[in-house]
């Protein structure tokens, strides 16, 4: 089983949520039905542009520590590296 931190977004270069998980399909999933309270619900942050995958929780909850410190131009520079379109990659991880 791994571990999983990802970033939604509600749309290219807008509002951004990172969390931290170990299991990445049910965790968006609960975000993009809105089954998950708090500020994604609130702002309709639903679609997934990023994640990383760690074999330790502890690894996974630095990082997402780490990320949530960075300067918002690191976070969207990162994302664009591998998501230069911000394409909701949903579809990706339920294959």
């Amino acid at each position: 089983m791994g571990f999983y931190i990802y970033i939604l977004a509600d749309m290219r270069r807008g509002r951004t949520y990172i969390g931290v998980t170990n299991n990445l399909v049910r965790r968006v999933y609960e975000h993009r039905e809105s089954l998950a309270e708090g500020y994604t619900k609130a702002n309709s942050i639903k679609r997934l542009v990023y994640f990383e995958e760690f074999g330790e929780i502890s690894m996974a909850i630095q990082r997402e520590t780490s990320l949530k410190r960075w300067y918002r131009s690191w976070k969207i520079e990162l994302i664009e590296k591998s998501n230069p379109d911000w394409r909701d990659l949903w579809d990706e991880i339920v294959k």
